[in-house]
């Protein structure tokens, strides 16, 4: 069980899911990390209700009709002269604008229940009480983001839509998994990351309010879950063996392909594209015309780029090397992205929206500590 959990901090140790015996030995008790402490504190800082209106009000209206969600350039399948051309009537257009924005939702709907689940599931085997804890916090927080989103999505549109297959398929594999590590590099980093960058995206290009707000809140709690992945990375990664390195190195590649995949393929869409009448493999060819090598590597110089966040979340997690380093190239360029810094997209629209959280939770409350988050 070491190989497979590749344990080389004790705050990361962590024992079979069905292993409740271990949870109750006296000596754990005397024994907690202090590593997440800061993270756990700074709860109070960003606390929210997403069934308080003080805090968001999903009433807030939107004509669904008329006014689109986002902007045209955020649906990539609208730059194919197909679609385009077959969508030419304004409220058509801005129809599909919106069903195509609805699938985006639902797939972070569906990301969120994951993280949600696999943060309890790390609550099952973690041993270290401030792990343990802090993986509980992160439970309480991914709850109230499906929450958020299914409210959003049900003032917006009524029902979500279904997962996509390759999305499902790498939570159910992540949520799943045995391996610490798997969970870890998988959610922690990786959908975490990716989330990041949606969040980003949207905030600064949605049209609703409201949609930019919830995005604010969420990113609130994201940038601290994103920091737990982070602190594994820093004390695992330099003590792992050639064997091991190689094993969590291509976990991670696994898990950024999935991602890619399910991101990037039209295909996910095609149950949209036919209830517009669009023929879904005229709409992949016109895309595939459309994204060459040059255009995706141009698209992924945007920081809110959700994959080059995601290569830069590995890449500052020591989670590329040389094995893979030309992998992710084909992509972004890797001296660029080093040269960024450690510094992530979304972490100044989530500072803003802690101050503003800190506004409401300590209004009234003078002399009362704000715990800031490091």
């Amino acid at each position: 069980m070491a190989i497979a959990n590749i344990t080389k901090d004790i705050m990361y140790e962590a024992v079979s899911p069905d292993d409740f015996e271990s949870m109750l030995e006296l000596d754990r008790y005397g024994r907690r990390s202090t590593a997440f402490d800061k993270i756990i504190s700074a709860t109070h800082d960003h606390f929210w209700d997403p069934l308080d209106k003080k805090y968001i009000d999903f009433d807030e209206p939107w004509d669904m009709e008329t006014q689109p969600l986002v902007p045209d350039d955020m649906i990539m399948s609208l730059q194919t002269d197909y679609v385009s051309g077959h969508l030419s009537d304004p409220r058509e257009r801005t129809r599909f604008i919106n069903e195509m924005t609805l699938w985006q939702f639902s797939s972070i709907l569906h990301g969120e229940q994951g993280a949600l689940n696999l943060s309890a599931s790390l609550c099952h085997v973690l041993k270290d009480q401030g792990a343990q804890e802090y993986a509980a916090n992160q439970t309480r927080e991914e709850a109230r983001h499906v929450t958020a989103f299914a409210k959003y999505i049900k003032a917006r549109w009524g029902r979500p839509r279904p997962c996509g297959q390759t999305l499902q398929t790498l939570l159910v594999e992540i949520i799943g998994a045995p391996e610490v590590y798997k969970k870890i590099i998988g959610m922690q980093m990786l959908v975490e990351g990716l989330a990041m960058g949606a969040f980003a995206s949207f905030y600064r290009n949605i049209n609703d309010p409201l949609g930019k707000k919830l995005m604010q809140l969420v990113m609130t709690d994201e940038a601290f879950h994103h920091k737990f992945g982070k602190i594994w990375a820093d004390r695992t990664v330099p003590k792992l063996s050639t064997e091991e390195r190689d094993m969590v190195e291509d976990w991670a590649a696994h898990c950024f392909q999935s991602l890619l995949f399910n991101m990037g393929s039209p295909t996910q869409q095609a149950a949209v594209y036919r209830d517009f009448g669009l023929d879904p493999d005229k709409v992949v060819e016109g895309l595939r015309a459309l994204m060459t090598d040059e255009k995706r590597r141009q698209r992924m110089k945007s920081q809110t780029n959700i994959f080059r966040v995601l290569i830069k979340t590995l890449l500052g997690a020591g989670l590329i090397t040389d094995r893979t380093r030309a992998f992710y190239g084909t992509y972004v360029d890797m001296d660029e992205l080093k040269a960024e810094g450690d510094r992530m997209v979304g972490d100044d629209i989530a500072d803003e929206g802690i101050e503003y959280l800190r506004e409401i939770n300590f209004r009234g409350r003078e002399g009362a500590a704000l715990i800031a988050a490091e």
